[in-house]
């Protein structure tokens, strides 16, 4: 018979959590599939841990997303606090149910074509290959700085035609968003990237070029546009999404392989195998740990837990890659692994749009990397890294490396 205790009083998720996560997932996982928990803001949280049960409940329309109901929970359990992020930037498919996730989403994806994509990838060799020209004669780097941040920003400006010069100001926008700051340097950041997102869009109206931006203003179906609040949020999500899961990825993909200097030989030896290293960075150390928020429409139950109606629920991504039921030796880092299934990218209708770009990002950076610095080894302790304490974004802080 089904149960709301989820097996015991609220974890705190804390940076000790974000420290040990595999670990701490893994002992939750292991007792339920479902555990209460309480963020950084005080907001309460059931978390889904299991893969079976992951998959399900992100196609399940009980977990609904749109915002504004969210909020309204947030603020009834919370009293105000840990509230998501500004309106005027939330107007965005990640953040909505059908039939307004449909619409959007069906706009989008004719501007946001894998066409347009797969045209990039001459540019993102070229400049991968200047970013590692510059660094070439260094003894060690942080490889955040060198090349997995400066890498992704540079190309989604370039796609949606945004003066990379700004690229700073993303970073500190979205690093303040995205990681468990106070809500008044949150509010401060959103402020100020939506105040620069409607100005970006104003002139993109006046001096239309041959860019995304430009098509996401010209895009029509049947009549239908994205509203300017629209075509705001939908920016915002693109440069958030278009930059921050790829420098996580990136990061966290060659902390594991360096990690593991055997695959990394491997990998040295035959380039080919980047394919399946970054599928595995994918499953092992993700970028996102979570899906956003949802709250629950009625009553759902995974296993033996009943997560009653007008509840905020996290999917637990990161947890389901984990679970050793789909992947056996979860926590073994393994390039030859079959990684099938993974859900670092979600599932179902909400499923990443950027997929596509950031698979190959980080198939040239990674590629390139093996291919320039044979012999790229650790900088610092490897096993002493320190992880940006946030409860969206799984990442780290800086990833000092060794090029000789």
């Amino acid at each position: 018979m089904p149960t709301t205790e989820a097996h015991a009083e609220p974890v705190a998720f804390d940076a000790d959590f974000v420290a040990n996560l595999h670990d701490r997932y893994g002992e939750i996982r292991s007792a339920t599939p479902v555990q209460r928990m309480l963020t950084p803001h005080g907001l309460p949280v059931w978390t889904i841990t299991r893969y079976d049960d992951v998959k399900a409940a992100l196609t399940d329309p009980r977990l609904a997303k749109d915002f504004r109901r969210s909020r309204e929970v947030i603020v009834a359990k919370t009293g105000g606090n840990g509230r998501p992020f500004n309106d005027d930037l939330n107007e965005q498919m990640l953040n909505l149910d059908p039939p307004d996730h449909t619409r959007l989403r069906k706009l989008v994806v004719k501007a946001f074509t894998a066409r347009r994509i797969e045209a990039l990838r001459p540019r993102v060799e070229e400049i991968t290959a200047g970013l590692l020209d510059a660094v070439a004669g260094s003894d060690e780097i942080d490889l955040l700085d060198a090349l997995a941040f400066p890498l992704p920003i540079q190309v989604i400006c370039e796609l949606l035609g945004v003066d990379e010069s700004r690229r700073d100001d993303f970073r500190r926008w979205t690093n303040t968003l995205l990681d468990a700051s106070d809500d008044e340097s949150r509010g401060e950041a959103a402020s100020a990237m939506g105040a620069y997102l409607i100005e970006l869009v104003a002139t993109k109206r006046q001096h239309p070029g041959d860019d995304l931006l430009t098509a996401l203003i010209e895009v029509s179906e049947d009549e239908d546009r994205l509203s300017e609040p629209e075509l705001i949020s939908m920016v915002f999500l693109l440069l958030v999404a278009g930059h921050e899961t790829t420098v996580n990825l990136i990061g966290n993909g060659m902390l594991a392989l360096l990690r593991n200097p055997g695959q990394w030989a491997e990998l040295v030896a035959d380039p080919r195998l980047v394919t399946g290293v970054v599928e595995e960075a994918l499953r092992f150390d993700g970028p996102v740990m979570h899906g956003t928020f949802r709250h629950t429409t009625d009553a759902v139950t995974f296993g033996d837990v009943e997560i009653p109606a007008g509840e905020i629920v996290w999917v637990g991504l990161a947890s389901a890659n984990h679970d050793p039921e789909k992947f056996p030796e979860p926590e073994k880092f393994d390039i030859h692994r079959d990684t099938q299934g993974h859900v670092s990218f979600g599932h179902g209708i909400h499923f990443c749009l950027g997929a596509q770009l950031a698979r190959m990002e980080a198939q040239i950076a990674v590629r390139q990397l093996a291919e320039r610095f044979p012999d790229l080894s650790g900088g610092g302790e490897l096993d002493d890294v320190e992880w940006r304490f946030s409860t969206l974004i799984h990442g780290l802080q800086r990833l000092p490396v060794r090029l000789s």
